[in-house]
C-alpha cells in the first residue's frame, strides 16, 4: 500500500511538472535566431555596401597614418558601417547619432582615463559615463561605447589629437552612407518625426497619442523610428481590417430579395410599401429588372416642402393621397441616375462611398445588370462590427 500510494503521487508530480518544463523549453528558444525577413537583393546590397564604405575609409585614412601619430583607424567603424548600411532607418545609425555620439564618447573615455587611476573602474566609469551623455544629447550609437573602452585601455593612442582622425573616419563613413543609400533607393538620412507618417486613406483605429501612450507604458528604446513604427502599425491594422473585410463581397452583406417599384407605381403606393416593410428606399427598375432610379424617404420630405406653414403631416398626406397639385407618380420624384454596385464588387469599395459621398442605399445588380438586392449603411455598420469584434 505505501508502494502504490508513493507511484500515484509520482504520478500526479509528473503533469504539474510540465509547464515548468514548457516555459524552460520557450526560455531556451529565445537564444535561437529568428528568420531575417529580407531579400536577397538587400543582402548583397548590405553585404556591398558596408564592404564598399569600410574601404573607402581605410583609404583615405591609410593616405595619414604616416603624418599623424595616432591610430589612422579604429575598429568601432566597423560597427557604424554595419548601422549606417544595413539599418539605414534605425535612430541609431542616423549622422547625428553617429558623429555626436563617436565624439562623446571618445571624449569621456579619454576623461575617465586620464582622472581616474584604477583601470578596472575607469573602463566601467567610461562607458556608463558615454552612454549617459549620448543619452542626453540624443545621439545614442552602440560603437560609442567600444569608443570609450578603447580610449580606456589605450591611453597612449587615444590621445585629443586622435580626436580629429577618428572624427575624419566617422565623417567619411557617413558621407559614403548617404550617397550609398540613395544610390540603392534607401533613405538616408531618414525621417524620425511621427509626422513622417501618412496615416491610410479612410482614416486609422488609433492616433498618435494612442501611439505616445503605448510608448510611455513599453519604457524601451526602440531600434525604429517613431514615423516607422506609426507606419508599421497602420499597415499592419489595414492588413488586419483586408483579411477579415477584403474578402467580403457586396452580395455577401445585401438584403435580398429586395421591394422595388416601376417608374409608373403611384407615389401613394410607394410610400404605403416603404412603410409596410419599414424600409427607406426603394429601387426603381425597368422591364429587364435594371436599375433605372431610386426613391427614398428624403425625396418625399423634400417634394412635401417642408419650410411652408403646414406641418408635416398634412403635406405628406396631400402629396401621397393625389391631392396635391405635384406630380403622382415614382418617375417624377425618382433619383436619377441611381448609383449602383455589383453583387461581386469588394466590399471594401463602399466604405468611401458612404463616408464621403453621402449615400445611405445602394441597389446591386449582378452580372446582367439585374436588381438583386440593397445595401444599406446598417448592413455595412454591421459588417464592420463583426469584424473589429468577431463573435
Amino acid at each position: 500500500m505505501p508502494s502504490f500510494r508513493f507511484l500515484r503521487t509520482a504520478a500526479d508530480l509528473r503533469p504539474a511538472a510540465m509547464p515548468g518544463r514548457r516555459a524552460c523549453m520557450d526560455w531556451l528558444r529565445l537564444f535561437f535566431p529568428q528568420p531575417v525577413g529580407i531579400t536577397w537583393h538587400e543582402r548583397v546590397r548590405m553585404v556591398l555596401g558596408t564592404g564598399l564604405g569600410i574601404a573607402l575609409v581605410a583609404v583615405l585614412a591609410h593616405q595619414l597614418e604616416t603624418s599623424l601619430p595616432t591610430p589612422w583607424m579604429v575598429a568601432s567603424i566597423g560597427a557604424s558601417a554595419v548601422l549606417v548600411i544595413a539599418v539605414p532607418a534605425s535612430p541609431l545609425a542616423q549622422p547625428w547619432a553617429v558623429l555626436a555620439g563617436s565624439a562623446v564618447s571618445f571624449l569621456t573615455g579619454i576623461a575617465c582615463a586620464s582622472w581616474i587611476g584604477d583601470v578596472v573602474l575607469a573602463c566601467g566609469m567610461a562607458v556608463g559615463l558615454a552612454v549617459a551623455a549620448m543619452l542626453a544629447l540624443r545621439c545614442l550609437h552602440p560603437p560609442g561605447g567600444a569608443l570609450a573602452l578603447f580610449a580606456v585601455l589605450h591611453p597612449p593612442e587615444a590621445t585629443l589629437p586622435a580626436a580629429g582622425p577618428l572624427l575624419l573616419n566617422v565623417s567619411v563613413l557617413v558621407l559614403a552612407a548617404i550617397v550609398y543609400n540613395h544610390l540603392t533607393g534607401r533613405s538616408y538620412p531618414h525621417g524620425q518625426k511621427a509626422a513622417a507618417a501618412a496615416a491610410p486613406a479612410g482614416g486609422s483605429a488609433f492616433t498618435s497619442a494612442d501611439v505616445d501612450a503605448a510608448l510611455a507604458h513599453y519604457n524601451d528604446v526602440l531600434d525604429i523610428s517613431r514615423a516607422d513604427l506609426e507606419g508599421l502599425l497602420h499597415l499592419a491594422g489595414r492588413a488586419a481590417f483586408q483579411r477579415t473585410l477584403g474578402e467580403l463581397r457586396c452580395s455577401d452583406i445585401m438584403s435580398a430579395p429586395v421591394h422595388a417599384v416601376v417608374p409608373g407605381t403611384a407615389l401613394a403606393d410607394a410610400w404605403t410599401l416603404m412603410r409596410r416593410q419599414a424600409v427607406k428606399a426603394l429601387p426603381v427598375i425597368g422591364p429587364r429588372r435594371d436599375v433605372v432610379g431610386i426613391i427614398t424617404v428624403a425625396d418625399f420630405m423634400r417634394l412635401a416642402n417642408l419650410d411652408t406653414h403646414e406641418g408635416v403631416g398634412e403635406r405628406l398626406r396631400k402629396l401621397i393621397l393625389g391631392r396635391s397639385r405635384q406630380p403622382d407618380q415614382v418617375a417624377s420624384l425618382m433619383s436619377i441616375p441611381a448609383q449602383q454596385v455589383q453583387a461581386g464588387q469588394p466590399l471594401m469599395d463602399l466604405v468611401p462611398l458612404f463616408s464621403e459621398a453621402g449615400h445611405h442605399h445602394f441597389p446591386v445588380v449582378d452580372e446582367q445588370g439585374q436588381l438583386a438586392g440593397i445595401i444599406t449603411q446598417t448592413d455595412l455598420v454591421r459588417a464592420l462590427a463583426r469584424a473589429v469584434a468577431p463573435r
